[in-house]
């Protein structure tokens, strides 16, 4: 069984940043709508704890994130004088968007800051060093600050100039979000209060893959939806219709699936689906048995007989994680089984973990992000802390002198 990770990492409640010059990694990497407007601004609003706490402390903050996928060069709908004016809003003070992230320019800007000054910096993968964690770039950017402050979760995953390379200059600390998060993955792995389910789905298995082989031997209950339950469904000797099955993966399916039984893990798969010519808008849809999937359908959507399985296991739940969507919820014909889900975790009288990604983004479509324990903002930083593996971001900061 793999490890999660179990060492406390300081914070920024544990040091003095006082008058600091404090250079903090956040992820404002933000969904853009088709004008270049911010869609979702979640990811803002969620390091504004740390930023407060900073400025609170006459702290000189400079920002700095990712967006999107620039691949090395400027792009101009992907500069950050967006997020700047958002955060100048909602901290209800101002947010200056430089024009780089290193250099010259952005010394002379920094030198200039007061107690409580907040900086952002421009796109970090505007830069191709980022991404290749080239350590002059890392240099560059620490040499900017006397602290560094990792609160990006969603991207402490990568082992990018920003997240690894930095605190290798720097006394290097975790934010008031990425300590949070890492908490709340480590304590339901390590100590949650049972019955403990998870609810795994999206489209594919091989990406789950880890996260199943992790939680099998800590959940009591395991419930699997979306598009990946075909290749579930297909381990069992089921026809799939024209659903994607990973062959690939069936053997290491099967496998779980015997862990399950070994370790008396219940497994639930959906006992109906809803099935659709194609996965778009305005498709004719039904629901048929699992076992009756016709040739020519493609599986959209867990079906109400399974919903309501589903959701009458996990009401007897004192602690839930769930990552991945039952059905292709963006598409208002095969939204009902992730709704339900969500409806049914948003009453839970227990712990509730969304798991981040397509997750996060569906029950704050369906109005009930308020209404869970945490909604993780990290999508692949999620699955790997489900998947008991370090995160570099966060293993490269400092423990705590406690055991």
């Amino acid at each position: 069984m793999q490890k999660v990770i179990s060492r406390r990492k300081k914070t920024i409640r544990d040091i003095d940043v006082r008058d600091k010059r404090v250079l903090v990694r956040a992820d404002f990497n933000v969904p853009l709508d088709e004008n270049g407007a911010i869609e979702d601004d979640t990811r803002i609003r969620a390091s504004l704890p740390t930023i407060r706490y900073l400025c609170e402390r006459d702290a000189r903050v400079i920002l700095c994130s990712h967006l999107d996928r620039p691949k090395g060069v400027v792009v101009e709908r992907l500069r950050l004088a967006l997020v700047a004016n958002r955060l100048s809003v909602l901290l209800d003070r101002p947010v200056a968007a430089l024009q780089d992230c290193i250099g010259p320019e952005v010394e002379s800007a920094v030198a200039g800051m007061s107690g409580g000054d907040v900086v952002l910096l421009e796109n970090l993968r505007f830069h191709p060093e980022e991404r290749t964690d080239d350590p002059a770039f890392a240099e560059d950017l620490a040499r900017l600050a006397d602290i560094y402050v990792n609160d990006a979760f969603g991207a402490s995953h990568r082992a990018h100039a920003s997240i690894a390379g930095v605190p290798e200059h720097l006394p290097a600390v975790a934010g008031l979000l990425l300590a949070k998060e890492v908490e709340t993955f480590t304590r339901i792995l390590q100590d949650p209060e049972r019955p403990f389910a998870a609810v795994i789905g999206g489209a594919k298995v091989s990406d789950k893959l880890e996260v199943l082989e992790n939680i099998i031997s800590r959940v009591d209950l395991l419930i699997i939806g979306g598009g990946m339950a075909a290749t579930f469904l297909a381990s069992r000797g089921y026809g799939t219709g024209r659903s994607h099955v990973e062959t690939d993966s069936l053997d290491d399916v099967r496998g779980i699936s015997a862990t399950a039984t070994e370790r008396g893990v219940r497994l639930l798969l959906p006992r109906d689906v809803v099935v659709a010519e194609s996965l778009e808008a305005g498709t004719r849809a039904r629901v048929v048995p699992a076992a009756e999937i016709p040739d020519d359908r493609i599986i959209a959507d867990i079906g109400p007989a399974a919903a309501s399985e589903f959701c009458r296991e996990l009401g007897d739940c004192r602690t839930v994680v769930w990552n991945g969507p039952m059905g292709v919820f963006e598409i208002p014909e095969f939204a009902e089984g992730t709704r339900r889900i969500a409806a049914t975790l948003a009453t839970l009288h227990g712990t509730t973990v969304v798991g981040g990604g397509s997750t996060a983004d569906a029950v704050t479509r369906f109005g009930l992000a308020d209404r869970m324990t945490h909604v993780s903002t990290g999508g692949g930083a999620a699955l790997t802390m489900l998947a008991g593996k370090p995160l570099p971001g966060v293993e490269a900061l400092e423990d705590t002198e406690e055991p």
